[in-house]
This record gives C-alpha cells, structure tokens and sequence, in this order.
C-alpha cells in the first residue's frame, strides 16, 4: 500500500507516513535499528547484527526508490537499507513487539541505545 504522504519531523526525530486509513509515526531510532540492509539483517537471523548507540540518531535525507519504497540516509552514515512502503507499514503494525524485543537483546547484551563516549588515553598531571 502506497502511502498518501511521508514527512520527516527533524526535531522529534519522526517519520510521519500517511497511508490514509492510519498514519505511521516511526522515530530515526527505530529506523536505524530495523535497517532492512544486508549490513544490520545479514542474510539469516542468526547473522543479524544488534544496533547499538542509536539513541540519537537522525535521519538526512529521504530517496524515493521508484513507487514503492525510500531509502533514508542517516547522519550516523548508514544509507544502505531500501525500506518499501510494505515495510514500513510492517514496523508501524508491530513497533511495540519489536520494541520490546529490542530492547531485551540489548539487555542480554549489555549493550546500551546511548552512544559510546570514545575515551582517549589519559594521563594524570605530573605533581610539582
């Protein structure tokens, strides 16, 4: 199904996807997360990379990729998913289950939505 409108809401972060009988309200997060590319889905489950530090994630631009579907360019810079209108209707059907499901694989992981804050070498001032 073919959406009537898609609109990107840079400072919520959202895609707003117009289907007509419903609108999809997506975060860049959830997106980013979901990435249909080969690089987070691998070509199994068992290959399915987790996406960590997300968290703030942005969207910089959207592709039309002929009628049935976007590819959307983050500023982390990942651009390799094409995420069809099916798919994106997909994710907004089922975001809590996937959401939460998320969420338990970053548990498992240790892993965290925040960015990693790279912490160069340190050296602690010399004493006079």
């Amino acid at each position: 199904m073919n959406p009537v409108a898609v609109t990107y809401h840079r400072d919520s972060q959202t895609l707003e996807i117009d289907y007509g009988d419903t609108t999809a309200v997506l975060s860049a997060e959830l997106l980013r997360v979901f990435s249909p590319s080969a690089e987070v889905r691998g070509h199994s489950e068992a290959e399915r990379v987790l996406q960590t530090g997300k968290r703030h994630v942005g969207v910089e631009k959207l592709e039309a990729v002929g009628n049935y579907a976007i590819r959307i360019v983050f500023d982390d810079g990942h651009d390799t998913g094409i995420y069809s209108w099916d798919y994106l209707r997909e994710l907004h059907d089922r975001r809590e289950e996937y959401w939460q499901d998320y969420l338990v694989q970053l548990k498992q992981a240790n892993a965290s939505r925040l960015p990693a804050i790279p912490i160069g070498h340190w050296t602690p001032p010399r004493k006079p």
